[in-house]
């Protein structure tokens, strides 16, 4: 069935492409923040346990939230770890990192997520898209204050 959500199809297509980067981006995300707060030890450990859980959390609402936008917009949501390899700019974990070597990383990979998301931005202007941009707003607050909070752990 046709999709007529007011979107040009092109367009639309477009937005859940660049959608589909930040979906991998974030579930990487997810997945090294997860790593770290199993493996994270030292003097910092409940602090960064204790955030690494929320942000984990919060990040696997929002994996949910923008793969069930890429579906409204018609495209299927990449959802292996393949896909997501291929599509991510998020490097690995390193459970032997120390605890700030993880903060450090953390941050990196927030601000990363946030130049994807600023990326998408224009496109999703250009299309029109005000859902999706509203998407790209709450999750650009999110990690521009994660990564406040890491940085903040890390005394800069």
């Amino acid at each position: 069935m046709k999709i007529d959500i007011g979107l040009d199809e092109t367009a639309r297509i477009k937005v859940a492409d660049g959608l589909k980067i930040l979906l991998a981006d974030s579930y990487a995300l997810y997945l090294k923040t997860h790593n770290y707060h199993w493996n994270v030890t030292g003097p910092l450990f409940k602090a960064i346990h204790e955030l690494t859980e929320e942000q984990y959390l919060a990040l696997a609402a929002a994996v949910d939230e923008i793969a069930e936008r890429i579906r409204m917009l018609g495209v299927k949501a990449p959802g292996s770890f393949s896909a997501f390899k291929k599509l991510t700019s998020i490097s690995d974990a390193d459970e032997n990192f120390d605890a700030n070597k993880m903060l450090a990383d953390l941050v990196t990979s927030h601000e990363a997520v946030i130049k994807t998301a600023r990326d998408l931005l224009p496109v999703a202007d250009k299309a029109k898209d005000e859902t999706t941009l509203a998407l790209i707003d709450e999750r650009l607050a999110a990690h521009e204050k994660q990564a406040w909070m890491l940085r903040s752990l890390l005394g800069k």
